[in-house]
Parts: structure tokens; sequence; C-alpha cells
């Protein structure tokens, strides 16, 4: 599923943000799904820097919602319960129920994972489940180019992000999953040589980040699809 246009401006102002702040990124690591991807395309443009080298990979894709893929709250909580629902979307270690491998949803038939070996593939993923296919993300590919780029840019998903701050932040499994990254903000980490944050912050207008984050905490418990892959 593309950004909105509200999706699509908010890249863009992301994009400004950071150059306005004098943050030029030297390269970017994006998820393999379609908004990640125009999220960074948009901010590079707005930056001037659409030349620099772009890393993909499925490990920084949003959290894969099993049988509730594609679904809305009010059919999911037709079909399952609306106390197994927000269990399911609100826990950190419970998953949904998994997709059969036959379901045409399930990431086994879509080519960007064809390279991929199957028992990688999630049939379905709790948050948990999305910092462990993470970390190994940051570690291997992230922090070899921090080692060499003063400024990384990363475009991600709600929940690989939460994942990401998560280790960043060393917050707890309840912390993390109470934690609301507001959409289209960048947020700045200052780093130290042990790649351990020395200082974050957000770029923006403080009532302006407030109200977007309080937004992804309604959508949560309102009735949007769950996220596509």
């Amino acid at each position: 599923m593309p950004l909105s246009e509200q999706g699509e401006r908010e890249a863009a102002e992301a994009g400004r943000q950071l150059l306005d702040a004098g943050f030029l990124p030297e390269v970017v690591h994006t998820s393999v799904l379609l908004r990640a991807i125009q999220t960074a395309d948009l901010a590079l443009s707005a930056l001037g820097r659409t030349w620099i080298p772009v890393r993909r990979s499925w490990r920084l894709n949003e959290r894969h919602y099993g049988a509730l893929q594609g679904l809305n709250k009010k059919q999911t909580s037709e079909k399952f319960g609306e106390a197994k629902v927000k269990v399911w979307r609100r826990s950190y270690d419970v998953r949904p129920p998994a997709l059969e491998v036959t379901d045409e949803r399930h990431p086994s038939h879509d080519a960007r994972y064809a390279e991929l070996p199957p028992e990688v593939l999630p049939s379905a993923e709790c948050l948990k489940d999305v910092v462990e296919r993470m970390l190994p993300y940051w570690h291997d590919a992230i922090v070899p180019d921090l080692l060499i780029h003063r400024c990384v840019l990363v475009s991600a998903h709600g929940n690989s992000l939460r994942a990401l701050v998560k280790h960043l932040d060393g917050l707890s499994d309840q912390e993390v999953v109470e934690l609301d990254i507001p959409t289209g903000v960048p947020r700045v980490y200052e780093l130290g040589p042990d790649f351990r944050p020395r200082s974050w912050r957000y770029l923006g207008d403080a009532a302006d980040i407030e109200r977007r984050a309080a937004a992804v905490k309604a959508q949560a418990s309102s009735s949007s699809k769950s996220p596509s892959r």
C-alpha cells in the first residue's frame, strides 16, 4: 500500500527538517516495503541527496500480523473477539494466529522474498519477533556503515523502528509496548564509539510531534487496517 498524500507531505517535510538541521545522510537503509521506500525517496529528494547508496532488507519490514493481515479492527473483532485482538496488537510476545503457507498473504508467495530460506519467512509475528529479526541487521549492516559514515538514515515502520529504539534506548518489554513513534518525524541519535546513544531528539515542532504520536496511539485501537506487506 502506497503512502497517503499526508504521508508524502510528512516524508518530504522530514527531508527538509534534516537539511535545515545540517544532517546530510551518506547512506540510507530501508525495508523492502513500498511505504518505507517512498518515504526514503521523498526525504532524499528534499535533501538533494537521491544519489546516495540505498540498502534494503526485509529485516526492517513492518511486523507481519498473520491471520490479521489486511483486516480492520471491526473485521478482526468479529472473527476472533475484541479482547484477543487487543492482546495481539498491544502485547510484546503474543503472536496472532499464523497464516497457512497456502494463503496468498504469506510472504512465500511474494517475489521480494524468493531468495530467502523458507524458515525465516514469518507466518505471524509479535513485537518480540520483530526485535529478534531486526537486531542482526543493526549489527551486521547499519553499524558497519556507521563506522565509515557520519550520518546514516533508516526508513522503516512503526514496529521495526520501535524494535530499533528498544535496543538503542535499553527499553524494557513493557516500555516498548507503550512507545508510540510519531510518523514522518526524524528521530536523531548521537552515538558514542560503543554505538550507544549519547543523546537523541526529534526534529520539528513539539506540539506537532505530540499530536502525531497521539494519532499513532489512537490508530492502534481504531478501525484502520493492519499494515500491508
